[in-house]
């Protein structure tokens, strides 16, 4: 029994002087930072302290050590014209105000009517498009009223708007493929012959716009009059597709495949070196 107090006893009789050590550390330690930082007093000095110094003349009231203090609410009140409005104005500047139309310049500037110049050269020469050569185009194939492929390559006639193929005209219930028949009616004209078309001199790529010849006429004039074409405006065909409205012929007209009469292809004189001159591949159509 005496064993378990003397022990107990010794616990906490460890404790107690750690717990003193630790307090004496800790005295010592704030004692020594009182003493290494002693209380400093920031002394404001009087303004009759303050040597007088030369000040230069703002044009302003003069600033003397009597002056009172400005409040907030006054100094606001007498930054600006006198009425509040905020905007400070520089003494002796006047001040011009600057609107986004004026770009900043002067009013002398703005004031003064806009002349028009001359533009300036340009700094490199355009590049010249080469002329158009006329050249003779074989195997032609109608892929609608003025739209012709050559091989892999494909043209449109010049002077007509472009047609397609599964266009259909008439009224409800009386429709027939009026897209179908013009390139018929235009592969009946070509029949397989060449053309002499204005192509440039280097082969074109895509859908080349212009005009050709099949011997003594026009293919797109021929489709313009035979009711087949429509024009933009502007274009010298013009006067063709309006007497080709007024009297009901291709797309202004009914159904043609009731009727026996057909449109005749104008004669032809075969070109030089066409072998395909003589030879009759009439397209039937449908």
């Amino acid at each position: 029994m005496k064993r378990h107090l003397f022990t107990i006893g010794g616990g906490l009789a460890g404790i107690a002087l750690t717990v003193a050590l630790l307090l004496t550390g800790a005295s010592a330690i704030q004692g020594r930072q009182s003493a290494a930082t002693p209380d400093f007093a920031l002394e404001t000095p009087d303004m009759a302290d303050v040597p007088d110094a030369d000040v230069p003349d703002l044009g302003g009231d003069a600033i003397t050590a009597d002056a009172q203090p400005v409040t907030a609410s006054e100094s606001s009140a007498n930054i600006g014209d006198g009425n509040g409005s905020g905007a400070i104005e520089p003494h002796g500047v006047s001040v011009r105000d600057i609107a986004p139309e004026q770009f900043g310049l002067p009013e002398d500037v703005t004031a003064q009517p806009l002349e028009r110049i001359e533009p300036r050269t340009p700094l490199s020469q355009p590049v010249a498009r080469p002329e158009p050569l006329p050249t003779v185009l074989r195997h032609p194939v109608a892929l609608s009223a003025g739209l012709i492929q050559f091989g892999g390559r494909l043209l449109q006639l010049d002077g007509i708007l472009p047609q397609k193929a599964d266009r259909v005209c008439g009224e409800a219930g009386r429709t027939w493929p009026c897209g179908v028949i013009a390139r018929t009616a235009l592969r009946n004209f070509i029949r397989a012959r060449a053309l002499l078309c204005n192509v440039p001199k280097n082969s074109w790529q895509g859908t080349l716009t212009t005009t050709c010849r099949l011997n003594n006429a026009d293919p797109a004039a021929w489709l313009a009059e035979s009711g087949w074409a429509e024009v933009p405006a502007g274009s010298p065909l013009a006067g063709k597709v309006e007497a080709a409205r007024k009297a009901r012929l291709g797309f202004f007209g009914d159904d043609p495949r009731t009727f026996d009469t057909t449109t005749a292809a104008p004669a032809e004189t075969p070109l030089p070196g066409d072998a395909n001159a003589g030879a009759d591949t009439t397209d039937q159509g449908l």
